[in-house]
C-alpha cells in the first residue's frame, strides 16, 4: 500500500481508542500487522488512567508508523490548528483529516474538508482526508493536493458495513492511479474483504476491532479477511450473473435410448 511514497507491506490500518487497557491495545495492534496507526490529538490520550506521556511509551515501540487525526473536529480552523499539533508533536507530515459537519451521522462536512486540505497541503502535509464517496468532492480533494483518499463505508463506529456498494465501486474505477483506503463503518472481516474485493488498497478500522470480546482474536480475523479479499481482486474473482451456469461439462453425457 502506497502512502505518499511510504510502501507499507499491509492493508490493514487500525487505530488507538475504546480498548479496554494498553496491553490488549498493544497485542490487537501487533496481531493486526498494521503498519501505520492513527492517534487522536484531540483528546488527553489517556488509557486505564494514565497520562499522556504514557500512551506515547505504549504504542512509540511498536514498529507502526503514527498517522495524526484531527477526529472530532467541527472547524477548518480547528482541523488545521489540530494537524499543526500532530506535526509538531509526532514529527510527521502525515495527517489523516477530519472535518465533522453532523453530530449525528458524524458525516464530513465536504466543504471545509476542501478547504482544510488545501491549507495544509499548501504547508507540506501530506493529507489523508476523511471523505465520502462523492465523485465531485474526490475531484476537489484532489485538485486541493491530495494524494491518498479515505471514503467512508458508513457512519464512524456504526458497523453498517459498506451502505454504498455503487458508489464506492464507481469511486474506485473513476480514479484508478489513487490510493483509496475505506475508513469508518466496518464492523465484520467480511466487510473488509468485500472493501478489498472492490480493489480498494486498504482498510482503517478501529470500533470493530477495540469494542470486541476479544479485541486480538477479532484483529488477527480483519488480518487475515483484508488479505483475502485483495487476492481475491488481485486473481479476479468471477462476476455474479442471473442465470446457473454447469460447472460439469454435457458433452459426451450418456443418452438413454
Amino acid at each position: 500500500m502506497d502512502i505518499y511514497g511510504r510502501i507499507y507491506s499491509s492493508r490493514m490500518m487500525l487505530g488507538t481508542a475504546l480498548y479496554p487497557s494498553p496491553a490488549v491495545m498493544r497485542e490487537a495492534i501487533r496481531a493486526s500487522g498494521a503498519g501505520l496507526i492513527t492517534v487522536s490529538l484531540r483528546r488527553e490520550q489517556s488509557l486505564g488512567g494514565g497520562t499522556a506521556p504514557g500512551f506515547w511509551n505504549e504504542i512509540r515501540d511498536l514498529g507502526a508508523d503514527f498517522l495524526p487525526n484531527t477526529a472530532g473536529c467541527h472547524s477548518v480552523k480547528e482541523a488545521v490548528t489540530t494537524a499543526r499539533m500532530g506535526r509538531e508533536l509526532l514529527g510527521t507530515s502525515l495527517v489523516k483529516l477530519e472535518v465533522i459537519g453532523h453530530a449525528d451521522t458524524l458525516q464530513p462536512d465536504v466543504y471545509g474538508l476542501v478547504e482544510a486540505a488545501r491549507i495544509l497541503t499548501d504547508e507540506g502535509f501530506e493529507v489523508l482526508p476523511y471523505t465520502t464517496e462523492d465523485l465531485v468532492v474526490a475531484e476537489r480533494l484532489l485538485e486541493a493536493g491530495c494524494r491518498v483518499l479515505m471514503p467512508w463505508a458508513s457512519p464512524i463506529g456504526s458497523g453498517l458495513g459498506l451502505n454504498n456498494r455503487y458508489g464506492l465501486r464507481s469511486l474506485r474505477a473513476q480514479f484508478p492511479g489513487v490510493t483509496l483506503i475505506v475508513d469508518a463503518g466496518l464492523g465484520r472481516p467480511s466487510h473488509a474483504a468485500e472493501a478489498m474485493e472492490l480493489g480498494y488498497d486498504g482498510v482503517l478500522l478501529n470500533t470493530a476491532v477495540a469494542s470486541a470480546g476479544d479485541p486480538v482474536a477479532m484483529a488477527t480475523a480483519f488480518r487475515l479477511a483484508v488479505e483475502a479479499g485483495r487476492l481475491g481482486f488481485e486473481a479476479g474473482a468471477m462476476e455474479p450473473r442471473d442465470m446457473a451456469a454447469p460447472s460439469t461439462p454435457v458433452f459426451g453425457k450418456a443418452v438413454l435410448a
